[in-house]
């Protein structure tokens, strides 16, 4: 360290050695060479800090977290202006420039207070509370990115036509939308499951209707053995309604709904069966109230097929079981079930489903969740309008259960046997589920 007295030193007491510092010119004669104006790289500091100075620069790395909570980069500005102070003098007057061990002339105009370090603070609770909040804001960020970017890949899915056959509304979650859910019974190649197709037409297995956005919340099932006609097939004469979906697609099946309910369909919503249950193996699995069920899908699970067995109760489901239950049409443990218990169940399960997306063990699957939920469906809805039916249906709350009962049975020209309901129970269905 050198030493700031005016007295001589004793040679004596010099080492046999000599100290070189940073970026010094080792050689007397290659620093004596340089040509006049031309400063070394440590003429700076020399000027700074005096001939004498001891003082090295060392250029740090960029701190991390665990260094920011510890408060290192707090007084860093502290410290700098302590250093300067201790070498222009200390005080206004070093800083004014002129006075001191070299003259050093400060930009930082004087603040009048003490410029010493202070000591390093610890991890207090506020820079935690700084720290969690900014890891909360970003994870929240990367599960919208991955929400938009996976809704917008499913949108393009949809097909024109059915795009064409929609209402055009409001944004979902300001004004109430009326969003029909279909859910088709073709399957893989290689299923056993009776009535289930693998290729060609195939028929709506799930048909339901959601009113949400603009305070509203209601859910309309219809049976797919609900008997209406078809518009633009009169030749076909009465058929089920699922056999829309089966003749002219989901364009056809919207036009078909409309018709025999009077209402306009704003958008459409297709459930991948594929990808079902990838959605609710993301959220952790489901909660579903369910009576005595005994099930057997494709075969049983002894022949490749799925295989439900429930007590009464509350099951938490995983997304296998939770499909196998939407899909279940012959509840063996009780064979008086028909189409509208089905139906029921199907809402009791998507109730469930917004139940664990509003959970707060959900908040750390989020992005998971975000990427698998568009990928389980095709629809029309872009990124933006998903996020606000998504939204608008958790904030709605859980609308009850309602079902478009039949009034009676139908024998059709083929002979299959349809549903009827009547104009006045298909009125009163209809107004409870505008009023939301």
């Amino acid at each position: 360290m050198a030493d700031d007295s005016d007295e001589p030193r004793d040679r004596g007491s010099e080492p046999s050695y000599r100290v070189y510092r940073a970026g010094e010119e080792r050689s007397p004669s290659r620093r004596a060479a340089r040509p006049d104006g031309v400063r070394g790289v440590n003429d700076d500091a020399r000027d700074a800090f005096g001939e004498d100075s001891d003082y090295k620069t060392y250029r740090s790395k960029p701190r991390g977290l665990l260094e920011r909570l510890r408060g290192e980069d707090d007084d860093l500005d502290a410290l700098v202006e302590h250093d300067r102070e201790r070498a222009g003098g200390g005080g206004a007057g070093g800083r004014g420039g002129g006075s001191g061990r070299g003259g050093l002339r400060l930009p930082f105009p004087s603040r009048g207070r003490d410029r010493r370090p202070r000591a390093r603070k610890g991890i207090t609770p506020r820079r935690v509370i700084k720290w969690l909040v900014v890891g909360v804001c970003g994870w929240l960020l990367l599960s919208l990115v991955l929400f938009l970017v996976s809704a917008q890949i499913q949108k393009g899915k949809v097909t024109d036509s059915a795009k064409a056959a929609l209402a055009s509304s409001g944004y979902p979650l300001t004004s109430a939308n009326n969003v029909l859910i279909l859910g088709s019974d073709q399957r893989p190649k290689g299923t056993k499951e009776p009535g289930a197709t693998t290729s060609g037409p195939s028929r709506s297995d799930t048909i339901m209707l959601w009113r949400v956005g603009g305070g509203k919340n209601a859910r309309l099932s219809i049976p797919r053995d609900t008997v209406v006609n078809i518009p633009g097939h009169a030749d076909l004469g009465p058929q089920k309604i699922n056999a829309a979906y089966a003749v002219g697609g989901p364009a056809l099946a919207i036009k078909t709904i409309e018709s025999y309910l009077g209402i306009k369909v704003n958008h459409l919503i297709e459930v991948d069966f594929t990808n079902f249950p990838k959605l609710i193996d993301a959220l952790g699995g489901i909660n579903v109230k369910t009576d005595r069920v005994c099930s057997e899908i494709s075969g049983g699970k002894q022949n490749g097929g799925w295989t439900l067995n429930l007590r009464p109760g509350t099951h938490h489901l995983d997304g296998e079981d939770a499909l196998t239950l939407a899909r279940t049409r012959k509840n063996s443990c009780n064979p008086a079930e028909d189409d509208i218990t089905r139906a029921r169940r199907q809402q009791d399960i998507l109730s469930g489903i917004k139940g664990q997306l509003t959970s707060p063990g959900t908040f750390f699957r989020l992005p998971w969740v975000s990427w698998a939920a568009p990928k389980a469906i095709r629809t029309d809805m872009g990124g933006p309008t998903l996020l606000g039916f998504f939204a608008a249906s958790a904030v709605g709350g859980t609308p009850p259960v309602r079902v478009l009962r039949p009034t009676g049975a139908i024998t059709l020209p083929d002979g299959e046997d349809g549903l009827s309901v009547s104009d006045a129970s298909k009125e009163a269905a209809v107004k409870k589920f505008m009023a939301g």
